[in-house]
């Protein structure tokens, strides 16, 4: 309902909708889904950003077993990257900046955690994996990670640097790679990633704060202080 909206009193007492602070919203039904049980609501919030980003390409290039698939990063979006592709059964490694958060990556169901670093990285992992998902909105050598692709192997866009990306034609054109994009997926995928995390008992893993630590949760971000989600609770609001 748009805010300040008159209505009927019996449904929101003194007749006008008040946004956020509604106890009641009508929408239409294409535009809602429901939150499977197993899941609880603070864990389940990120997954209806983070995890349909990851859950639609994912799905697209059929990760499973016997695929080889990458996460670039491991931040809010990469996290619950790794928990889906590894629920797929695809065998997951992560390329990070550091080893900083290597004891997750394992326990989130990395196979394998590689510092991108260390330059020795970039030759051990040459033509190995058959998609990476790069969810990293930061200018990377894109070169370097297309020749970790194997043949007909792809690359996709889910992080969006600042500037245009950069590719050698020949880097793709070797082993016939594919660089692509992913944004999110539409409400019936959704729907379809939660009852999947559901049957997989997957969350994003998050911090519950209260309304009035916003600012220093804010901080945090910009120091990359996170692991890995800020969820607010409502009551406190």
């Amino acid at each position: 309902m748009t805010y300040n909206t008159t209505v009927d009193p019996a449904v929101q007492p003194g007749g006008y909708t008040m946004g956020g602070y509604s106890t009641r919203v009508v929408v239409t039904e294409h535009f809602v889904v429901s939150i499977p049980e197993g899941i609880g609501l603070d864990v389940a919030a990120p997954l209806l950003c983070a995890g349909v980003t990851l859950f639609s390409p994912l799905r697209h290039w059929n990760a499973g077993p016997g695929k080889q698939v990458a996460i670039i990063g491991m931040g809010g979006l990469g996290h619950v990257g790794v928990k889906i592709a590894a629920a797929m059964g695809a065998e997951v490694t992560v390329l990070s900046h550091s080893l900083s958060k290597q004891d997750d990556g394992k326990r989130f169901g990395a196979h394998h955690y590689y510092a991108t670093a260390d330059q020795q990285t970039f030759r051990d992992l040459r033509n190995r994996f058959d998609l990476i998902l790069n969810t990293v909105a930061a200018d990377l050598p894109i070169d370097d990670y297309l020749r970790l692709l194997k043949l007909d192997g792809t690359l996709v866009i889910l992080g969006l640097p600042e500037n245009p990306l950069s590719v050698k034609p020949f880097t793709m054109a070797g082993y016939r790679r594919s660089l692509s994009g992913s944004m999110i997926g539409g409400i019936a995928q959704t729907q379809e990633m939660l009852n999947f995390c559901a049957k997989h008992g997957i969350g994003a893993e998050i911090e519950l704060i209260s309304a009035d630590e916003i600012d220093g949760a804010y901080d945090r971000v910009v120091a990359s202080d996170v692991r890995y989600r800020f969820v607010i609770d409502t009551s406190t609001i």
